[in-house]
């Protein structure tokens, strides 16, 4: 279900700088009626929330590990104290090691 956002109107109409956050089904009405206090209310206008080139969900899967390997990068993840193992990528050594 998505999440709603409703303006608190005043007694003339105007909008009081006051929102609430509503979830509800697409299907529902939009409210006109605040359900705790009886406050007028009117639907904001929201922009869609849309994945875009630089989404966090589009940069996730940009810095995946097949990703990378296929751009030719290598990745390292710490896999315990003072050591990292290459994850991604065929250049460079298999493990690096703070004593080394």
């Amino acid at each position: 279900m998505p999440m709603y956002e409703y303006e608190v109107l005043d007694r003339g109409g105007n909008p009081t700088g006051r929102v609430i956050e509503v979830f509800q089904s697409m299907k529902d009405e939009a409210l006109k009626v605040h359900p705790e206090t009886g406050e007028t209310l009117r639907r904001a206008v929201q922009l869609p929330n849309i994945a875009g080139k630089w989404s966090d969900i589009k940069g996730k899967s940009a810095l995946s590990n097949q990703n990378l390997e296929r751009l030719g990068f290598t990745k390292y993840e710490r896999r315990g104290s003072g050591y990292m193992e290459r994850v991604a990528g065929k250049q460079g050594p298999r493990s690096i090691s703070a004593d080394d």
